[in-house]
């Protein structure tokens, strides 16, 4: 390789200093396409150039053209610095977890009103927190459990009076009386118990308070506790693999690799009980040591760090520890935590089984956006945005726009707009007025644009988008998705009206669909909640006692009609006077 080496990079390579930075690989377009950083500059760097390379950082090398760093104090700051960098700029060959989410936990309100709630976070100071679970599906069917067998608050705002939860056993009442402080103290007591593992005293009050419901021949009522017993069961059950006492609050890592691809697997414990499990599948880009710890550092920028981090991966123990103060890093060489391991490399294994399995894996985007672009006769559209307006007969218009970066979704870099009263109904300008903002934004701002733009509507939002363009004086490739005959989208549209037909059964096919479906979910999903607000706030006009306090506490406790709708006289009682509350009720229930 060394022997095709321009003299431009020479040149270079011969500056890098002996000092830990970031480094950003460049195109001939000065694209970044690849960021990383080094403890050594000169080391790291060089290394791409002088040694024989091979795979995806092979191919990646053959389009540098220059590259850029920047010289930094340690190696804390040089990933800190490089994971802003990369969520600036996406750049083309850069691996990230798309998945950013953050795992649910479940809150228990501090002081003397005991009250849960799925949380996102920890750092609401007003909140014992206990998690994270691995799906918020498991945190809520804990919450609904614990909310049946413990008289926990469930109403948002204090009523002025007890609601049907106080006559069913179920709520204190904190609304009629104050609760004595040994009976919220033993409240508190029990829930973190059962939070924290201990189930024994939940297990034994249903027990007892079934047979007392059969000895009264309230067969109903004992069967409703005998349901709650079967969903503790089902949650001590799904929790109950445990690792022992050498690790109470940890999370155990392992990778697999396979056919130019790593999944790297993710055991979560807390309390002492395996929570859950995630796998992430990406491509292979470098040694699986090294793209494994990327992973895993990438991994705690979104994720609450644990007491212990476990994992036989080479130099993880120093990378991590030179990042993340105060979590443990274990690399155990035998006894329970290697077998802990051992389950982890198992379940690598299979996420990757899994991943070529799947009609979603079947093809390496890469190669379908080589594609696209020599059909459209672009660059490789490495980055991908796409349009679409909503509006229910003009009425809440929305724009939204969505962003893919080598085929898969960002979804950090979505974006909506409230379109003005002006352009409402009128699907031509709506674009104009969206594309407009958002790409002079872009350019106000000095950050990098898309290599292609995707519309949906044919010729017409083709030549919307590209006066929106103009607009911001901003020259980006636009294309749109066009509809055959039978209203099916058979292929893309340019702004000549030159048409471009894809194979509707190909890979490439089924990738822009994807992107095409998720722009319009996202578009409809905006434009709902924002008819829904508008709606809830005005079926509030004109009825006598509904201020503007007593509105904001109705949105607060009913976001939506729908939930709206759910509510009864009773319960909207709880926030509103009696007369307010019926009025409403008939106003909801008209139709």
């Amino acid at each position: 390789m060394s022997g095709t080496l321009s003299e431009k990079l020479r040149r270079l390579i011969a500056l890098l200093p002996d000092k830990p930075g970031v480094y950003q690989m460049k195109d001939e377009d000065d694209r970044i396409i690849y960021i990383g950083k080094a403890k050594n500059l000169k080391k790291r760097v060089s290394q791409y150039f002088l040694r024989p390379q091979s795979g995806k950082v092979a191919a990646m090398v053959s389009h540098v053209d220059h590259f850029d760093f920047i010289i930094v104090h340690s190696d804390k700051e040089a990933f800190i610095l490089e994971m802003n960098l990369i969520q600036t700029h996406y750049p083309r060959y850069n691996i990230m977890l798309m998945d950013d989410s953050h795992y649910p936990y479940i809150a228990l309100k501090r002081h003397d009103d005991p009250m849960l709630k799925i949380a996102r976070n920890t750092k609401d100071p007003h909140y014992y927190y206990f998690g994270p679970f691995p799906s918020s599906f498991s945190a809520t069917e804990t919450v609904n459990l614990l909310n049946k067998i413990y008289p926990t608050r469930k109403c948002r705002n204090i009523p002025k009076k007890p609601c049907l939860y106080y006559s069913l056993g179920q709520c204190l009442a904190p609304c009629i009386k104050p609760l004595e402080k040994e009976v919220t103290d033993k409240l508190y007591g029990d829930i973190k118990k059962f939070l924290n593992g201990d189930t024994s005293d939940a297990i034994a009050s249903l027990k007892k308070k079934m047979a007392d419901a059969a000895t009264r021949l309230d067969f109903e009522t004992a069967a409703e506790y005998k349901r709650s017993l079967d969903a503790l069961d089902h949650i001590v059950d799904r929790q109950s693999v445990e690792i022992g006492s050498s690790i109470k609050d940890g999370d155990v890592f392992a990778f697999s690799t396979r056919d130019g691809y790593l999944c790297l697997a993710i055991l979560t414990y807390r309390r002492g009980m395996l929570l859950g499990k995630t796998t992430h599948v990406v491509p292979s880009f470098s040694s699986p040591e090294e793209q494994s710890i990327e992973l895993i550092l990438q991994y705690y920028q979104n994720h609450e760090l644990p007491r212990v981090v476990v994992g036989r991966i080479a130099g993880l123990k120093e990378e991590f520890e030179a990042i993340y103060e105060g979590t443990e890093v274990i690399v155990p060489e035998e006894g329970r935590l290697s077998d802990v391991i051992s389950i982890a490399s198992l379940n690598a294994r299979q996420g990757l089984d899994a991943h070529f399995m799947t009609a979603r894996l079947e093809d390496d985007n890469a190669g379908l956006l080589d594609e696209l672009g020599k059909i459209l006769g672009i660059k490789t559209p490495y980055r991908i945005e796409l349009f679409d307006n909503s509006h229910l007969q003009g009425s809440s218009p929305v724009g939204a726009m969505v962003c893919y970066i080598n085929g898969e979704p960002a979804k950090k870099m979505y974006r909506k707009f409230n379109l003005p009263e002006e352009v409402a109904g009128d699907d031509y300008h709506s674009m104009v007025h969206v594309t407009a903002r958002r790409y002079s934004r872009l350019k106000e701002e000095g950050q990098s644009y898309p290599d292609l733009i995707l519309t949906d509507g044919g010729l017409a939002q083709v030549h919307a988008t590209k006066e929106g363009l103009s607009k911001a004086g901003v020259e980006i490739p636009v294309f749109g998705l066009f509809k055959n005959d039978h209203h099916q989208t058979s292929g893309l549209i340019d702004s000549d009206g030159k048409t471009y037909d894809l194979d509707r059964k190909s890979p490439l096919f089924f990738l822009l669909m994807r992107m095409q479906d998720e722009v319009h979910r996202y578009a409809i999903t905006f434009h709902k909640q924002k008819r829904s607000k508008a709606m809830t706030n005005s079926v509030f006009d004109g009825i006598a006692g509904i201020g503007d306090k007593r509105r904001e506490k109705l949105v607060s406790a009913y976001p939506s009609i729908d939930a709206l709708l759910g509510a009864s006289i009773a319960e909207l009682a709880q926030i509103i006077p009696q007369d307010s509350a019926e009025a409403l009720y008939a106003r909801l229930h008209k139709d």
